[in-house]
């Protein structure tokens, strides 16, 4: 499963991880959500080890949705050293996010 990321814990497992880090932004009730949510938990487990997979509720936690300006969901940020070097906005197959991810590896 991928990790639950908060307003409160944002900053020490993104922006300080020594991996690269996904970050899915999703809502309860967004059905394009509900369709990449599955994906996500599923590169999980395929990077254990190599990267941080997570996902931020927006609903939950709007001061890290205002600041990486998300206005659509899903969105998917990739960050490695902190930063924000990758992204995806809307539902995807499962290659395109793995191919971005590998990318930062």
């Amino acid at each position: 499963m991928a990790l639950e990321i908060t307003d409160a814990n944002f900053e020490e497992v993104v922006l300080k991880s020594d991996k690269p880090v996904l970050v899915d932004f999703w809502a309860e009730w967004c059905g394009p959500c509900r369709m990449v949510g599955p994906i996500v938990d599923e590169i999980s487990k395929d990077y254990e080890g190599k990267a941080l997979v997570g996902k931020v509720n927006v609903d939950n936690n709007p001061q890290i949705s205002t600041q990486f300006g998300i206005r659509n969901i899903p969105a998917l940020l990739f960050f490695k050293n902190g930063e924000v070097v990758d992204k995806q906005v809307g539902a995807v197959p499962k290659s395109v996010l793995a191919g971005k991810l590998d990318a930062q590896l």
